[in-house]
């Protein structure tokens, strides 16, 4: 049902914008078979390479993925775009606001129309780009007592979304900025893999996990996308590279404090099996030690305070990834992106240090959270 119900939609919104575009091109008719050969190679890139990912020759699989990621970007802001010109127009027929000269010769307009939508999109574009290698460290203190005896320097990240289009030059890139923090502990909170383990062993994508260093290990949870790419043979590969992954398990630090993680709210979509409650998760835990939640997507975050948690750490949200659909997840999360306290308990929600589908971040940050844990 998930499948029919994007394929439909896709078709629709794509039909939709190469409707509109073709209508712009009514001054140089001679230009539409170009664009309708860019515009069918650019709609289908992502499906294709996906659905073949096993029997198309690598390089032609990673243009594919490249060319289709970008075009979902494009597809998301020439959608929004147009939309907004049909509503002013539909306005116009009403209301009578526009100059009259814009209707003299409409075949002109509309082409200058289109063409400002492609030179701001790709604007756009760049500047998402740039934004996204840009990563950003965040610090946040968090004290739980009035008078700390132990500090602790913890590297927290989310959403890295390993693949060809987050790949190896970048997690190369990220794994140098945590390693020069010198961490005591690394979390990570979910989606950290974005292809099926067959696909990161062959291309060699996830590798430079191995050279993350510090001092009491590297945790993570499952996210939506460990199980969208099978979860099991995903987090066997992962640990093989020394990521520990904590299922519906608890471990102790230091003999300091506990780290929960927690399996990702999706498990039972994919095995038809629930989760642990975190009630069960806490319930024989010494009170007397701190607890770090892990749960990929923020979602009751009152179950966090009802149960005691310290400090719990989350991603997911991207912040909507690319505005303005940031304010879609402000609606769905309590917190989308950021810090808030409730209660005792300290939430922070990470934007992401990586993107699903294209590589663009506009209205967020690609951050590493450099938490100083005092207690």
């Amino acid at each position: 049902m998930f499948f029919v119900v994007f394929f439909s939609l896709y078709t629709i919104v794509n039909s939709y914008i190469f409707i509109r575009g073709w209508q712009s091109l009514a001054l140089f008719p001679q230009a539409r078979i170009f664009y309708a050969i860019i515009f069918i190679i650019a709609a289908s890139s992502y499906i294709i390479g996906r659905a073949f990912s096993d029997s198309l020759p690598n390089y032609l699989y990673v243009i594919l993925i490249w060319i289709g990621s970008f075009w979902f970007f494009f597809l998301f802001y020439f959608f929004l775009s147009i939309v907004l010109i049909d509503l002013i127009r539909l306005f116009d027929k009403f209301l009578h606001f526009l100059p009259k000269a814009l209707y003299e010769n409409p075949e002109k307009i509309k082409f200058y129309v289109g063409l400002t939508v492609l030179v701001v999109t790709t604007f756009f574009a760049i500047y998402g780009y740039i934004n996204r290698t840009n990563i950003k460290i965040k610090e946040l203190d968090i004290e739980l007592n009035n008078n700390p005896k132990k500090e602790y320097v913890i590297v927290f990240f989310s959403d890295l979304h390993i693949s060809v289009v987050n790949n190896h030059s970048f997690l190369k890139k990220v794994v140098d900025k945590i390693n020069s923090l010198a961490p005591d502990l690394i979390l990570i909170g979910g989606d950290l893999v974005d292809e099926k383990a067959k696909q990161l062993r062959e291309k060699n994508l996830a590798n430079d996990l191995k050279n993350l260093n510090s001092k009491y290990g590297i945790y993570s949870i499952t996210g939506n996308h460990e199980y969208i790419n099978n979860a099991d043979s995903t987090v066997k590969f992962l640990e093989a590279l020394g990521i520990k992954f904590l299922r519906d398990e608890v471990v102790l630090v230091d003999s300091s404090f506990y780290i929960i993680g927690r399996e990702d709210f999706s498990k039972f979509n994919f095995t038809k099996k629930r989760r642990k409650t975190l009630e069960e998760l806490t319930r024989t835990l010494d009170k007397s030690y701190p607890k770090i939640l892990l749960d990929h997507q923020p979602l009751n975050l009152i179950d966090a305070v009802d149960n005691k948690i310290d400090l719990q750490l989350s991603g997911h949200t991207h912040h909507g990834q690319i505005a303005p659909a940031n304010l879609i997840t402000k609606l769905v999360y309590e917190v989308s992106w950021g810090y808030k306290k409730k209660e005792n308990t300290h939430v922070y929600v990470t934007s992401g240090i990586g993107t699903w589908g294209p590589p663009i971040k506009i209205g967020n940050d690609a951050e590493l959270i450099l938490i100083k844990l005092k207690f």
